[in-house]
């Protein structure tokens, strides 16, 4: 396939994303001189931006690439919750999966940016899991969502803000299965082996030295063999797809496996890069392409995204741009 049939096949995709959502605040300015106050930078403030962020930039991802995203998550009965709720209309994505608690705040990550720098980040949040009661409430409006739409895969993205428990997590794989939906995991620590049964799998290298106990690294290949052998043994994935940074991605199934090496680009920054590579390889996953051609998608993607700053989505044209005249199988 070349990579215009290949976003051809994005467009007929329908992705249920279930995660952690959140806003990503910028405050940009500039520095002229440090405060007399404390030893800080003075941020002369110039511009303020709210961008969706979490679960719901991978949303944006898919939807950039032409794919129809579907929402599932839990925001707070605040403003912030309501400002998500904007943010997605604004974008022409439905609000219908966003649930709104009154146990709960909407997470806002926010950046100072001067001179084009990151000088601070301040996080509002609410980790606390969902009861009991929340648990069965979600679960039923996602049964609901499976059942009226049609589904082409699930994406967990998880951001450990609560939502994913155990509970949770293996109520909608059993969903899936039941309805032979394939799905896909961005993980974190918590609950890093609660995803059993699962299809795609991807954590980074520090969450797969985390999750199973073995610290390891990509040159040390013995322990991180044996790193994605427990990680296997424990949840059964069918697909295993680690991204290594620097080193670029390593992707296994039972029959093949492939390392695919990073590109060389100036890095800006990498927020958001984790949400584009599993939004692609889902993608890639729905359009049944090879696990060598999802790595190699997925990992472009994400090189690309970090070349720019700030949490931003991939654009058909980079992929097109950087694919041209290829085949992927």
């Amino acid at each position: 396939m070349t990579i215009h049939e290949i976003l051809a096949a994005f467009k007929t995709k329908r992705i249920l994303v279930i995660g952690d959502v959140m806003i990503d605040a910028y405050m940009l300015g500039k520095v002229y001189r440090v405060s007399p106050e404390a030893p800080v930078p003075i941020v002369s403030l110039e511009s303020q931006e709210q961008r969706l962020g979490g679960a719901a930039n991978v949303a944006l991802n898919l939807q950039s690439m032409g794919a129809t995203p579907i929402l599932c998550a839990i925001v707070g009965s605040d403003k912030d919750g309501k400002m998500l709720k904007q943010l997605l209309e604004e974008q022409n994505m439905l609000s219908t999966g966003i649930v709104a608690s009154e146990n709960r705040v909407t997470t806002v990550k926010t950046r100072v940016i001067g001179n084009q720098q990151q000088l601070l980040r301040i996080d509002a949040e609410d980790t606390h899991p969902l009861n009991e009661q929340e648990e069965q409430l979600f679960l039923a409006s996602v049964e609901k969502t499976i059942q009226t739409e049609k589904i082409d895969a699930i994406i967990f993205e998880d951001y450990n803000k609560g939502l994913l428990t155990p509970t949770v997590i293996g109520g909608i794989i059993a969903l899936a299965k039941k309805h032979e939906i394939p799905t896909t995991v961005d993980p974190k620590k918590d609950n890093f082996l609660a995803y059993k049964g699962v299809t795609l799998f991807k954590p980074n290298l520090k969450e797969l030295k985390e999750g199973v106990g073995i610290d390891c690294s990509f040159q040390k290949r013995d322990l991180f063999d044996q790193a994605i052998d427990l990680l296997e043994q424990n949840l059964g994935n069918e697909i295993t797809f680690v991204t290594l940074s620097e080193y670029g991605v390593y992707i296994k199934n039972q029959e093949q496996k492939f390392h695919t090496p990073a590109h060389v680009r100036n890095i800006a920054d990498v927020s958001g890069a984790g949400d584009t590579v599993i939004s692609v390889a889902t993608l890639c996953l729905t359009a049944e392409l090879s696990i060598e051609s999802i790595a190699e998608l997925s990992n472009l993607a994400g090189g690309l995204v970090c070349e720019k700053s700030g949490v931003v989505s991939i654009e058909p044209d980079q992929l097109i741009q950087e694919c041209e005249g290829k085949q992927f199988n």
